[in-house]
């Protein structure tokens, strides 16, 4: 396979770390990769180890790698590619934090793939918050299959939770319903220091929905239902999961949700309830978030195929809570991206250490992009500001 740009750099390294064989690059134009990798060497610890590339790799005509990720090239397919081009190599020189990758998509089409330092096309990076809104998919695809409805999103989470024990649960937490929680106004209100003594006194308690009875038993009672971002809420959406579909969410996520869109390197970490976490604790490849950003712009089609309902979809991004600077839906952001005198609404994923699936719907764009920050790094905004510009000109 030929690649047309001249900044395309390739280095051989092989190193072993704790029995796994790294490749941190190759001479025969494809990817970088980790090879002999099972699904248990991947987490977040072992990904600290992963060593960081020699050169980068930047491909302006990703490769086609039959895993249903239309591709083209950078500058045909859209784009400019100087300007493009510009930008990786600022990354490559450090100025955008501890960046990864980054791929873009245009038209539907994986115009460059690119990934730097710690960053293997077939290594899941570990993933925080951006967990929250593959969690969201996972309800997407539960209403399609048909275990729930839309009128279920506003019904109350103990209606799904038969084994709930209601005797001593705080005021009000009986009435949250399902889209409270997944748009963060649940209400609960758990101090974290009462909440790290049960966890660390009481541990065997949390098991199955054990875990929603603690966060109802030692929540405040409810005054009000703002906004809160915390933990407690996604927690309650993985376990009406677990509740409405045969099996266990974690078999659900991996062959309804995962499987038709031909995602099966992954990784996902259980919570202490032993279902999936669903607040932080997803690894994820690069172009299997790239499918997820893609799922979403074609309105919850894959292939031409209904993989969760348009109007779920629509829900999931729309603006439910809203401040000056942002909006948020079903765990999506929406804002407005300002580069020059202008705004572009983009609806994103985004998880701390810098992981961002970005969608720009008026332009058809989507920006993916991994790091290993210490926190969000500024990909949020640089990103758009020097990425943009290339596809409106």
């Amino acid at each position: 396979m030929k690649f047309r740009s001249s900044t395309n750099k390739f280095v051989f390294c092989l190193v072993s770390i704790g029995g796994l064989l790294l490749q941190a690059d190759n001479s025969n134009g494809l990817a970088p990769e980790v090879t002999d990798l099972n699904a248990k060497d991947i987490s977040y610890t072992l990904e600290k180890k992963i060593p960081y590339l020699e050169k980068a790799f930047i491909s302006t005509q990703a490769e086609d790698k039959n895993d249903g990720i239309t591709v083209g090239e950078l500058g045909v397919d859209g784009g400019n590619k100087e300007d493009i081009l510009r930008f990786t190599q600022e990354i490559i020189d450090n100025k955008h934090n501890n960046t990864d990758s980054l791929l873009i998509s245009y038209k539907g089409k994986l115009l460059l793939e690119s990934y730097y330092k710690r960053g293997r096309s077939n290594y899941p990076h570990y993933q925080m918050s951006i967990t929250k809104s593959y969690t969201a998919m996972a309800i997407g695809r539960a209403i399609q299959l048909g275990y729930m409805t839309m009128d279920d999103l506003h019904k109350p989470v103990i209606s799904f939770l038969k084994d709930i024990n209601q005797t001593n649960l705080a005021e009000g937490t009986k009435k949250i319903t399902l889209h409270e929680a997944m748009s963060m106004r649940s209400g609960i209100r758990v101090e974290k220091k009462r909440a790290q003594e049960f966890i660390k006194t009481n541990p065997h308690s949390l098991k199955g929905q054990g875990q929603i009875q603690t966060y109802m038993e030692l929540s405040s009672p409810m005054k009000n239902k703002s906004f809160k971002y915390q933990g407690s809420d996604p927690s309650m959406a993985m376990q009406v999961l677990e509740a409405v579909v045969p099996g266990s969410a974690k078999d659900f996520i991996k062959n309804e949700l995962l499987a038709p869109m031909g995602i099966s390197n992954y990784a996902w970490q259980d919570d202490l309830s032993g279902s999936p976490k669903s607040a932080a604790g997803s690894s994820w490849r690069s172009r299997d978030m790239l499918k997820m950003g893609l799922l979403i712009m074609d309105q919850g089609q894959w292939q031409g195929k209904d993989l969760i309902p348009k109007e779920f979809i629509e829900v999931a991004i729309s603006p439910i809570d809203v401040n000056e600077h942002r909006t948020y839906g079903y765990f999506w952001w929406g804002h407005q991206a300002k580069v020059g005198d202008k705004s572009y609404h983009c609806i994103s994923g985004r998880g701390a250490g810098g992981q961002f699936i970005l969608m720009f719907p008026k332009l058809e764009l989507i920006i993916v992009s991994t790091a290993h920050n210490k926190g969000m790094g500024s990909m949020l905004s640089k990103a758009p500001e020097n990425i943009i510009p290339a596809f409106v000109k």
